[in-house]
């Protein structure tokens, strides 16, 4: 794999490391600014719309600027959102840095799946996404865990610092590493919007906002559910947290190798999985070695979903991949808000702690039902040649 893809992780590990350290250190950031818990909660809220929001925004403003300098200018604008968290005087500051931070999350990952998938072969494309998604899987297993440990201990301001300087490496990576592809030749505003006429693009986005937002319909609620229904301690959460982000890990790694071999048997296979167990997690739940288990499961799963799911996007948007491939990172997170809702709603509705994990099971189950309606109607249409300009060749290193 080319080197360019490690400067790709590393900002991806940046990425990830800020957008969940934040809820472990809720508490202490209230306290500092005298708000609530669930004030302090906008945070994470703000976070996931500024994502939604950015992931299409960024880009269009990108269209005119060639791929290597549009992620150094998203790495310096994260760098600046988390650097301004760190030194917020209110909370309302702290508010803006981390909308700030959060319009480059989904361009970055977009653009960096385009970049990604152009550096190697055509066969090589998905593996060579999820090396860039592995910066964000490590970054559950060591990102988040060691950034709570040290706002914890010295101090949150500190651990938006060390983000901040991670952005910085990101940056310099990006810089010496990414080779300065060119712009692809007449790719404008008009051409990228049109890959949205594509019902298979709009059907690979439904797929990641029901797929991966199953994943968060129980994710969401695994500190009460392991503390009230498996008899967990509140300590124990932590590594729970970890075991979920190894199994991200592992699961990307597997979408990735698989998803270049067989894309579609690999969607089955995974949101079906993910369906059966997420179900299977009502029942588990009540036993600690078994939730456990079904937690680091549930977290391949559906990280198994993420490399075949983006390369889709990729191939059907054709020449002009890079805003499909944005929006398409805006749909995991608009998932996540998505299922995070329906959850809370079946808890609030007294069905108990275990409820969220049916409402995962049904929105995997309509991801694997939406892929299989998917390859069905590529099977009976012709043929068709793209409607945009095709993607230069591939750079090899």
């Amino acid at each position: 794999m080319p080197l360019a893809l490690l400067a790709l992780a590393i900002g991806a590990f940046g990425i990830g490391t800020t957008e969940f350290v934040v809820m472990g250190l809720l508490p202490e950031i209230a306290g500092d600014y005298g708000v609530s818990i669930p004030t302090a909660g906008l945070l994470v809220t703000g976070y996931a719309v500024g994502v939604v929001l950015g992931a299409p925004l960024m880009t269009v403003l990108g269209t005119r600027t060639g791929r290597k300098t549009m992620l150094m200018l998203l790495m310096g604008l994260f760098t600046v959102g988390n650097l301004l968290s760190a030194l917020a005087p209110s909370f309302g500051v702290m508010l803006a840095g981390r909308i700030v931070a959060s319009l480059a999350h989904g361009a970055f990952f977009g653009i960096g799946s385009v970049v990604a998938a152009d550096l190697v072969a055509p066969d090589r494309k998905a593996g060579a996404i999820a090396t860039m998604f592995t910066g964000l899987t490590v970054a559950n297993i060591v990102g988040v865990p060691l950034g709570t440990f040290i706002g914890q201990a010295v101090g949150w301001r500190t651990t938006f610092g060390v983000v901040a300087v991670l952005g910085v490496v990101g940056l310099l990576g990006i810089a010496r590493l990414v080779p300065d592809l060119p712009r692809p030749e007449g790719a404008h505003l008009r051409r990228e919007l049109a890959a949205f006429r594509n019902v298979q693009v709009v059907l690979a986005m439904a797929m990641t906002v029901l797929g991966f937002g199953g994943v968060f319909a129980a994710i969401t609620y695994i500190a009460p559910m392991m503390t009230h229904v498996a008899g967990y301690s509140d300590g124990a959460v932590t590594w729970l947290l970890v075991l979920f982000g190894v199994g991200m890990f592992l699961g990307n790694l597997v979408g990735g190798r698989f998803a270049d071999r067989r894309l579609m048997p690999m969607l089955y296979a995974s949101l079906g999985g993910l369906a059966v167990v997420l179900a299977l997690f009502t029942f588990t739940a009540h036993h600690k070695i078994l939730a456990a288990v079904t937690i680091l499961l549930v977290g391949a799963l559906g990280f198994a979903t993420v490399p075949p799911l983006q390369k889709r996007v990729l191939d059907q948007a054709h020449g002009a991949p890079t805003l499909a491939s944005a929006v398409n990172i805006g749909a995991f997170n608009l998932g996540n808000a998505l299922s995070a809702w329906l959850g809370g709603i079946v808890i609030a509705a007294g069905l108990g702690y275990t409820a969220p994990n049916w409402v995962g099971a049904v929105l995997a189950a309509a991801a694997l039902a939406l892929a299989l309606w998917s390859a069905a109607l590529e099977r009976r249409s012709p043929a068709r040649e793209p409607v945009v300009a095709a993607v230069p060749a591939p750079v090899h290193q």
